[in-house]
């Protein structure tokens, strides 16, 4: 059983800068940040492998959001940095987890992660 458990987020203004965090319990080869806005679908935002220190990111957030790995961070902890925040990115954010690998064809579909956490708020004002 793997226990997923975020941090971060908030509110801040077009332009801005926020950081997520999440902690994963247990072995898991891959964690994923999902967003969901009011009345659209989950989308992936970012995966990361952890094995193969592998990244990856959707078009929408590319070169704006970016994983952030240091000694400060326990082990299991990954820090999705998120700059030049839009309106558009207002959302819940969702991290999940998974036993295996991030790969490109999977990073991004919801059903492939098995452990979730209870999201955390991010408000990007224009």
């Amino acid at each position: 059983q793997v226990q997923v458990v975020e941090s971060g987020g908030g509110s801040v203004q077009a332009g801005g800068s926020l950081s997520l965090s999440c902690t994963a319990s247990g072995s898991s080869g891959c964690i994923g940040w999902f967003r969901q806005a009011p009345g659209k679908e989950r989308e992936g935002v970012a995966a990361f492998s952890d094995g193969g220190r592998i990244y990856y990111y959707a078009d929408s957030v590319k070169d704006r959001f970016t994983f952030i790995r240091s000694r400060d961070n326990p082990k299991n902890t990954v820090t999705l940095r998120m700059n030049s925040l839009k309106p558009e990115d207002t959302a819940m954010y969702y991290c999940a987890a998974r036993t295996f690998a991030c790969d490109p064809g999977s990073w991004s579909s919801r059903s492939s992660y098995n452990y979730w956490g209870q999201g955390t708020q991010v408000t990007v004002s224009s």
